[in-house]
């Protein structure tokens, strides 16, 4: 049975296969998409807040004829409470859906629990540890973007300690073809030293930045993220977001080709003056997101991912 829990899994080949169906489902009319999960039940569980990844799911299984069933702040509100184990709950919730769509809190007791489902489940962020199906659409709107996914200059901002859709995004990059980071974050919150060494030796050439203006010079990608505020203890967040925040009057080094990706929310770190400037892509990523899922999400109950 396919899980989907990491990048890792995802080829090249097969991400390019997704991509491409989601521009076919993208191109379908409403009515023809409604056939496509006619008769299934989908279950999302959300341990951590959500607004695009749990609306986004949700939305491309109603709009691919699905249903829902949700449970919305499940570390609050559901038997997780009164100490119900995870194994137990895929135990459970697998005798009632065709699949699992679950956003937690750990990573680790995640991938303890999958092995005890009776359906596929889809990762929708686990902790600081990853969330592949991000990493799909952010692929999926650099390749709609520019057009391309090898030699790319891709800076990445922010949080990359516990950022998860970074630790996503770079496994990603590891799959094409002469790609360079750049790293830009706040003092704390560098990307963890394993990390850095597995996509090293994956052949990303990666490169420390000491300013914004270095990280955005000459970037095809420019990858903005928000600090983790709810996994940090001790760091003065709002000295944290001015470091690194992009502001209107760094346009003026970034190339006129190159793209702002977000995976939102943002708190600080974009100007909302920047919003109208065609290189700012962050919204048409998160409405790509809808199309990724729906892609995934059609392939997967269709058995056509293994």
């Amino acid at each position: 049975m396919f899980h989907v829990t990491t990048v890792k899994q995802f080829d090249l080949n097969t991400t390019m296969q997704l991509m491409e169906h989601a521009e076919r489902l993208r191109s379908m009319k409403r009515s023809d998409l409604a056939n496509q999960l006619a008769g299934r039940l989908i279950a999302t569980l959300f341990y951590e807040p959500s607004t695009r990844t749990r609306l986004s799911f949700e939305a491309a299984v109603y709009r691919l004829g699905g249903q829902v069933i949700s449970a919305e702040n499940a570390r609050e509100t559901s038997s997780s409470k009164k100490g119900e184990t995870l194994a137990d709950v895929f135990r459970v919730v697998g005798a009632y859906v065709d699949a699992i769509v679950i956003r937690h809190h750990s990573a680790e007791e995640l991938d303890e629990a999958i092995p005890y489902s009776t359906v596929p489940v889809i990762s929708a962020g686990a902790g600081s540890g990853e969330h592949p199906t991000q990493a799909l659409l952010d692929t999926y709107t650099i390749w709609r973007e520019l057009g391309r996914l090898d030699e790319l200059t891709v800076a990445v901002l922010g949080d990359l300690k516990y950022g998860r859709t970074v630790h996503s995004l770079l496994r990603m990059l590891t799959k094409m073809k002469r790609i360079r980071v750049k790293l830009f974050h706040p003092t704390g919150l560098c990307l963890p030293a394993h990390l850095e060494e597995e996509v090293a030796l994956a052949g990303v050439e990666i490169e420390h930045c000491d300013t914004i203006e270095q990280a955005l010079s000459d970037s095809d990608v420019v990858y903005q993220t928000r600090i983790q505020s709810e996994r940090l203890e001790g760091l003065d967040e709002a000295c944290a977001a001015t470091e690194y925040a992009i502001h209107h009057e760094h346009l003026t080094v970034l190339p006129e080709h190159a793209r702002i990706l977000h995976p939102l929310p943002r708190v600080g770190e974009i100007d909302p003056a920047i919003d109208p400037d065609a290189r700012a892509a962050y919204f048409r990523q998160a409405e790509n997101g809808l199309y990724m899922r729906m892609a995934l999400l059609d392939q997967l109950l269709k058995g056509e991912l293994s």
